[in-house]
């Protein structure tokens, strides 16, 4: 039986910033991966034509570029380099007018002020508020909760009244803020679409954090790209795990996580082979699959059962690559500068399509994210060629196939021609991935669902994935989840596999049997009986 000090389950972003961080320790790392290569929802491929590198799944990055956790991981030095479109974001209305969201600040205020006169200066004042409040805030983010340290360090920078008024911010619905603070539609929908990137509406609580995060990171750090597609993302952290001694073995699926007196000791895979595990062993898959599959009910508090009979997923995703002969087309020029485009709802369309989904009906008039990585990196494609991706979001309970799914696709893809008029005769090339499509590409997109459960502020912080397990640790000893099913959820930044990290390393360390009676207290209040 092959031995090491951790076993790491997974080898997406969070499970390989997991690895990394421990092998720094000095810890023998071992990451197991069910497919037949490393990068989970962070990799790229030739889905089309010979030439042409699509991103299979997540295609920007802003979360990553500003994640303290990542950008300590020195990744430049393994090949990371990240691109720049000329503009960050453009919202396109349907009557193609564009509010984009340009990399210098001054750019976008002009851009919304044509909007509305006053809604510039709004958008600056958010703008310094975010740069005062910057370093606390991702600390806060990116450590377990509750982040005490780093939490006292963002109160005192904001002061009692601004506290409070940020406070009721995270509280609100993306379309309420929006709706307060501009005048204007174009920083409205860059508010609210922005939301929706995760599975939040413009009415639904909680969503206008997400989209006020996303909006002051593009004008912060951008939406970059990897040069070289996604996949140089994970290429660059498989790199420093292996340069540190740990080892990465594809095409090798974890059945069973093993356990001897509530501790977990190990894992085997789908031959039966078993590898021990001397400290821990870290799971970068959903949590109910954690749970469900690879403990079993048989070891597991029957409140935690009853709580994963509850755990919410997001919706399911369709996702469309086109190879194109060249750039797409658009009426608007705006859009073109682009590398990241809403498509082509106002704010009272926005909230019809959430209504869709939350009515399970697939949309007529859904919001598409669509990605041009070429306007940051040409190396994309070949010359004179171009790649581009959109993706939407539909109900679970409405899976599209087959036909039906192809039919949507084309739908989609008139979506676009109606605002690029010529696009169709573009396209040399299109893959499709419905929500089926997506998960066995990645099993851990269970559904089609790509933030590991929804963004729904029920399911974040303390409540992630249950109420009561809002860290790393597990009711296991010594098995941690280190997911997007875990705080701080979903997105690339390595917030989870950092987190089970650190959990992993202080439960093995001098105030290792500390730390566990700390955690047994806190499982055992939550799950008692």
């Amino acid at each position: 039986m092959d031995a090491v000090d951790a076993v790491v389950i997974g080898a997406g972003p969070n499970g390989l910033v997991a690895a990394n961080l421990l092998a720094d320790a000095g810890w023998d790392v071992l990451v197991l991966e069910a497919t037949d290569q490393p990068g989970g929802a962070v990799r790229t491929a030739e889905l089309t034509e010979p030439g042409y590198a699509h991103d299979v799944f997540s295609a920007f990055y802003p979360l990553a570029a500003a994640s303290p956790i990542l950008t300590s991981l020195g990744l430049t030095a393994y090949g990371l380099r990240w691109r720049h479109a000329p503009a960050v974001l453009a919202h396109v209305l349907p009557d193609d007018r564009c509010a984009v969201l340009h990399r210098r600040v001054e750019d976008t205020m002009a851009s919304l002020s044509a909007f509305d006169a006053g809604d510039g200066h709004a958008w600056h004042a958010q703008f310094a508020a975010w740069s005062r409040m910057r370093e606390p805030l991702l600390a806060a983010l990116f450590t377990p909760f509750p982040p005490v340290r780093s939490g006292l360090r963002l109160a005192r920078t904001l002061g009692a009244a601004e506290g409070l008024r940020f406070a009721r911010m995270l509280t609100m619905p993306s379309a309420t803020a929006a709706e307060e603070t501009y005048g204007g539609d174009g920083a409205r929908l860059l508010l609210a679409g922005n939301a929706l990137h995760a599975d939040l509406g413009p009415e639904q609580a909680g969503g206008a954090v997400f989209g006020w995060l996303l909006c002051m990171l593009g004008q912060d750090v951008g939406f970059p790209v990897p040069h070289g597609g996604a996949g140089m993302l994970s290429r660059a952290l498989v790199r420093r795990l292996t340069a540190l001694g740990g080892r990465l073995e594809c095409g090798r699926e974890v059945t069973a996580v093993l356990t001897a007196r509530g501790r977990a000791v190990g894992v085997a895979d789908a031959s039966g082979t078993r590898v021990r595990a001397r400290h821990a062993v870290l799971a970068d898959v959903p949590a109910p699959v954690l749970y469900r599959r690879l403990v079993g009910p048989d070891l597991l508090p029957p409140r935690l059962l009853a709580d994963l009979k509850r755990f919410h997923w997001d919706s399911a995703t369709v996702k469309i690559d086109w190879a194109l002969s060249g750039p797409i087309p658009w009426r608007n020029p705006e859009a073109a500068a682009a590398g990241t485009v809403h498509l082509d709802n106002d704010l009272a369309g926005l909230t019809r399509y959430s209504a869709d989904l939350a009515t399970g009906t697939v949309p007529e008039q859904p919001m598409l994210i669509l990605g041009q990585p070429c306007r940051a990196d040409p190396s994309r494609a070949p010359s004179g060629g171009e790649v581009a991706w959109a993706y939407t979001r539909v109900p679970r309970t409405a899976p599209l196939a087959g036909d039906r799914l192809r039919r949507f696709a084309d739908h989609l893809q008139g979506i676009v021609e109606r605002h690029a008029p010529g696009f169709g005769g573009r396209v040399v090339g299109r893959h499709i991935a419905g929500p089926a499509e997506l998960q066995r590409a990645n099993p851990s997109l269970v559904g089609g669902a790509v933030n590991g459960g929804t963004a729904a502020i029920h399911q974040q912080l303390l409540f992630r994935p249950v109420p009561g397990l809002g860290r790393g640790d597990t009711p296991i000893d010594r098995l941690y989840l280190a997911s997007a099913s875990a705080h701080p959820g979903g997105a690339v930044h390595g917030g989870p596999g950092a987190n089970a990290a650190r959990a992993a390393l202080a439960r093995a360390g001098i105030g290792g049997r500390l730390y566990r009676g700390v955690v047994s207290a806190l499982l055992e209040a939550g799950y008692a009986g």
